[in-house]
Formats: C-alpha cells, sequence, structure tokens
C-alpha cells in the first residue's frame, strides 16, 4: 500500500508546504475519532497543534473543503462533514483501479533487476514478520508498492492515485502492510505475475489486493470511534 509521501510524482518536494501540513494534521484527527462529524473547528487551536499562523490552517482547510471533508458554514465556519463506511470503500475501490493500471504497465515495461528488487522487498518482508518487526513490515509493503508505481513510467496516473491515497492518514497503509496476512500472500502473487509480465493478471490481482484492505480500515475506525453514537 503506498503512503502519500511515497508515490512517484515527479517534482515533489520531500517537505510539504505548510497548508498541506495542516490538511493532513486534520484529516488524522477526523480519522481518529477527535474531530466528530458535525464540530464545528477552531483555527486557533489547530494553529497552536501545528505551529503555523491561522492564514495556512485556512487554506488547509479550503483544500479539506474540495476533499469532501469539513463544509464551510455562512458566518460559523468550517464544519466536520460526514464521512462513512461507503466512502472508506469508495476510495479504496479508487486506488485499485488506479494502482491496477499503474501495475498493468509496469508488467509491460519490467525489468530484471526491478524484479530482483521486488523479490528481495519481499524476502526481507517475510524475515520482518517472522522477527515481529511490524514497522519493517510496514515500510517494505510501501516500498513494494513504490518501486511498482515508478516502473509504470506514467507520472500523471501517478499524481491521480497520490490524490486519492491521501483522503487516508499513513497509519492505516502502515497497518494493512504490517497486521494483514493475506498482504503478503498477495505481494507474492503480484510478483509472479509481474514476472510473467501478465498485464491482465496483474491489474486484477493489485485491484482485489487494495478493495479487500477497505473492511480491514473500517474495523480501524470502528475501534477509534469515528462512527460511535453520540
Amino acid at each position: 500500500m503506498a503512503r502519500t509521501d511515497d508515490l512517484p510524482v515527479r517534482g515533489r518536494t520531500k517537505r510539504r508546504q505548510l497548508p498541506e501540513e495542516v490538511a493532513g494534521y486534520v484529516r488524522e484527527q477526523i480519522m481518529s475519532g477527535n474531530m466528530r462529524p458535525g464540530e464545528f473547528l477552531r483555527m486557533e487551536p489547530i494553529a497552536e497543534a501545528i505551529g503555523v499562523s491561522i492564514t495556512p490552517v485556512r487554506e488547509g482547510l479550503l483544500t479539506l473543503r474540495s476533499e469532501g471533508f469539513v463544509t464551510l458554514v455562512p458566518r460559523r465556519g468550517f464544519q466536520v462533514a460526514e464521512f462513512t463506511r461507503q466512502d472508506v470503500r469508495d476510495l479504496f475501490w479508487a486506488q485499485g483501479q488506479l494502482a491496477g493500471e499503474l501495475a498493468a504497465r509496469a508488467a509491460k515495461a519490467a525489468t530484471p533487476e526491478l524484479l530482483d528488487r521486488l523479490a528481495q522487498i519481499n524476502e526481507r518482508t517475510m524475515a520482518a514478520a517472522a522477527a515481529g518487526d511490524t514497522q519493517a513490515v510496514g515500510d517494505l509493503g510501501h516500498a513494494f508498492h513504490r518501486e511498482i508505481n515508478l516502473a509504470a513510467d506514467s507520472d500523471r496516473l501517478a499524481r491521480l492515485l497520490a490524490g486519492v491515497v491521501k483522503h487516508l492518514p499513513n497509519q492505516f497503509y502502515a497497518s494493512l502492510e504490517a497486521h494483514v496476512e493475506a498482504t503478503r500472500l498477495q505481494h507474492i502473487e503480484i510478483l509472479d505475475a509481474l514476472k510473467a509480465r501478465d498485464s491482465r493478471k496483474v491489474r486484477k490481482l493489485m485491484e482485489a489486493h487494495l478493495v479487500d484492505s477497505a473492511d480491514h480500515v473500517i474495523a480501524l475506525l470502528e475501534q477509534a470511534g469515528l462512527w460511535v453514537e453520540s
């Protein structure tokens, strides 16, 4: 599962702009249940928590408004929008479509060097899992997807995928890679399809790999109290 900062978008700087930091912080607060649907957001505490001025906070909230995370109520300010289980499923469906196409393109351009790197990542993942190193498992899972996305050499498509991926905080993608046993098995199947240069099969595998992740993230969000009734 590719994190937002792992996606191969040319020209991206490592350090995010302040409004992006604000948007990322508020997204995580919403997804963790700390900011609940219907709650009005005060900009001053957000600015203090991140260490920025009010201007980037407003710009970050406007970004979240365009993504559907908050609404702007005249004369009252920004309000947390409803986020449903179906929204999560839709996000992973969209990721599956885009990542599946990137994987299919990577299959056509797969070099022996790429396949070797992916095989090494899978071997290291198995070793990290056996050692109980969940942090390493998560990081290696991100590396696996990043290698495939880079091999597709499709910058515009990668940018579209990045726009969808950022709707969920990185912690959820890390949890998927580290704790779902099926993920490691699916990575092996994806690598086998890449070795066979089977674009159709690798597309289906990648789509299923991501769509299947939705229920796990929904469970995490339920545990975080996102949908607990007041």
